[in-house]
């Protein structure tokens, strides 16, 4: 539903419910606004979704370094 704008550039991360806005969340990872990567799995809260989409991004932020 929101989209998070920090210093992950070039990555973002957009978290939206499946189905109806009361169903379980998924998370996608934009780099320069193309998609990069999505979750595998539903998150039964936006939160939960939210957080395991930014310690992905840390992860892809992290390892781009190497």
């Amino acid at each position: 539903m929101t989209e998070t704008q920090t210093d992950t550039y070039p990555f973002s991360l957009d978290v939206r419910p499946v189905g109806d806005a009361a169903g379980p969340f998924q998370w996608t990872i934009r780099k320069h606004g193309k998609l990069h990567q999505r979750s595998d799995r539903k998150h039964p809260t936006e939160a939960k979704a939210r957080s395991h989409g930014e310690a992905e991004i840390e992860r892809l932020i992290r390892d781009r370094g190497r």
